[in-house]
């Protein structure tokens, strides 16, 4: 694809120069990690052991701060080379992994990158599992890691417990984070590289860049004021990584979508008890939990998160919390609620994901799977999508791009990703669908070839290719398990008529 623009056209009248005072923004002087090298940036370092730190995160040492600087703020027509000593001006909504991730990739790229968080101490509710290769490929270092899970519990609506983890190896784990430790670290990565970042909160934008001209967004700026100051800035491609929530999508028009509610508590057990869940998770199904998913007990550094979620019946949602702190009570007696968090999940993408030069990753776009609801990995790998897109078809930030341009990274993720969110869905809606469904799911899951498999696409993100007499046992195996989970439904409902 030729990314050069044609010159056929007369450009347009200059823009008048504008001067902007961006807000002071804070520099790092020691960024390093203990224990892993990164290869794409060096990494922040926390002013003490996470060990020692309270629940709510890390405390990050005392930063140098350097006066506001003057910033040409001129955008010129699309498709038109920038002024020399001018790069592409890209600003990013919400600081969270798409964001934070999209924001290093861009600077990193040499686009003048700008992140826009509100909440820089935010504890988003999430079960906070991240995968194996999400450490390596995103250069994630140990401290943000709360526990390396090897062991997993599934349980059935009759309380039948499954052992998950037999085929991993001594070095495979699934990563547990605490959301505000990670979300901090990778937001002081991206500023290390380049990043400006503005405690602000987003308002609205003008024209999405359909045209030729600049695109202006309005924001709240909070850097030393409580009620924040109303400011502008024009740009020349927003990102969208601003959450379920997002205001940036409603503002090109995106389309909803349907989604579920988050329910989490953290809760501090006694020592005896989080010795317990030092490495291992559990999973609960049931619809005393939730009618359409799963709840969950992940142990974090010195406490656990117990929570469930629904698309269904969301007004319930506290209802199915309290049915799952039941279950998992004899585990966690004796323990102390320290925090309650509750946020909204999308199932599925949005029907709009660019227009113009904007465009969502995370969250904002709908890239959480159903099933396993996992979102994290795919939030992140998305926003460094996008910003690589940008990157690549600016050519370094030196020249414009259009809507043509953002498309690239929307066709090569859907090509990567559709399968996998295609998949998880049928599973969720064959399995979650009654408890005999479930009790049957979780039968399954003592197949130690159903948990090779699982477990080698979950850490790896990639399509295991199995053995072909294994496959035909399993799906032999797995319509045995639903005849009988349908053979129970249907006696179940005589009972009832009865």
């Amino acid at each position: 694809r030729k990314v050069s623009k044609s010159r056929d056209t007369a450009p347009p009248p200059p823009l008048s120069h504008t001067q902007e005072t961006l807000p002071n923004t804070p520099y790092l002087n020691t960024m390093a990690s203990t224990s892993m090298s990164m290869a794409a940036a060096p990494v922040a370092r926390t002013s003490r052991n996470l060990k020692s730190s309270k629940f709510h995160g890390a405390k990050v040492s005392a930063v140098k701060r350097v006066a506001a600087v003057k910033v040409n703020t001129e955008v010129v027509a699309a498709g038109k080379p920038l002024p020399e000593g001018r790069k592409l001006r890209v600003v990013v909504v919400g600081g969270g992994p798409a964001g934070s991730c999209a924001a290093e990739t861009l600077a990193q790229g040499g686009c003048e990158t700008f992140l826009i968080e509100r909440k820089m101490d935010n504890c988003k509710p999430c079960g906070g599992a991240i995968p194996l290769c999400m450490v390596g490929e995103f250069d994630l270092p140990e401290e943000i890691i709360d526990r390396k899970v090897t062991k997993m519990k599934m349980i059935s609506p009759s309380n039948r417990a499954v052992d998950v983890g037999q085929t991993l190896n001594d070095k495979e784990y699934i990563g547990m984070c605490r959301r505000e430790v990670m979300d901090d670290f990778l937001r002081k990565r991206a500023v290390s590289v380049g990043t400006t970042m503005i405690n602000g909160l987003f308002m609205k934008l003008d024209d999405p860049g359909q045209g030729n001209g600049p695109i202006t967004i309005s924001y709240n700026d909070y850097e030393g004021s409580k009620v924040g100051v109303a400011k502008t800035m024009e740009v020349d491609v927003i990102i969208g990584a601003d959450g379920a929530n997002s205001r940036v999508a409603k503002n090109i028009g995106a389309g909803e979508y349907d989604y579920a509610i988050a329910f989490q508590e953290r809760i501090k057990i006694p020592d005896e008890k989080m010795e317990y869940y030092k490495d291992l998770a559990e999973m609960y199904v049931g619809d005393d939990v939730s009618p359409d998913f799963y709840g969950w007990v992940f142990p974090k550094y010195d406490h656990v998160a117990v929570g469930t979620g629904t698309v269904v019946n969301k007004t319930a949602i506290k209802t199915y919390q309290a049915a799952m702190r039941k279950r998992a009570e004899e585990k966690c007696a004796g323990g102390k609620i320290i925090r309650v968090e509750a946020h909204p999940i999308p199932e599925h993408p949005r029907p709009r994901r660019v227009q113009g030069r904007v465009t969502l990753v995370g969250d904002a776009a709908g890239y959480v799977t159903k099933c396993s609801g996992e979102g994290i990995y795919f939030a992140a790998k998305s926003g460094r999508m996008a910003a690589e897109a940008v990157v690549e078809y600016s050519q370094n930030g030196t020249v414009e791009v259009d809507e043509s341009d953002l498309r690239q990274y929307l066709d090569k993720w859907d090509r990567k990703y559709w399968a996998t969110y295609k998949v998880l869905d049928i599973l969720q809606k064959v399995f979650y669908r009654s408890n005999p469904a479930r009790e049957a799911f979780v039968e399954m899951c003592a197949d130690e070839y159903v948990q090779k498999m699982t477990f080698d696409s979950y850490l790896y993100k990639t399509v295991v290719p199995g053995n072909p007499l294994d496959d035909i046992k399993l799906l032999v195996n797995t319509v045995a398990s639903l005849t009988r989970a349908n053979a129970l439904r249907s006696a179940g409902k005589a009972q009832v008529s009865m």
